[in-house]
């Protein structure tokens, strides 16, 4: 078993994460956060009580380069 650097970068295991994370940024609008649906998802299974805490706006689905149709959201101020 080989270990990460020897024949796998470590930019391997996170690419997909990089890549819709500029995805949301060049979609994005000046002074938002704009997050996937994922996103969501992530945030509320690692903390069943932070989305209360924590809202969000829909903006709805829009087509994503390299991603396809993904349902995006703006965090709101809290």
């Amino acid at each position: 078993m080989q270990s990460v650097g020897e024949t796998k970068f470590t930019y391997d295991f996170w690419s997909d994460a990089v890549n819709t994370a500029s995805r949301m940024e060049s979609h994005g609008e000046p002074g938002k956060i704009h997050c996937s649906e994922e996103f969501i998802r992530a945030v509320s299974l690692s903390s069943p009580s932070s989305p209360k805490s924590i809202q969000f706006e829909e903006r709805g689905e829009m087509e994503i380069k390299g991603k396809g149709m993904m349902k995006t959201y703006f965090l709101e101020n809290v």
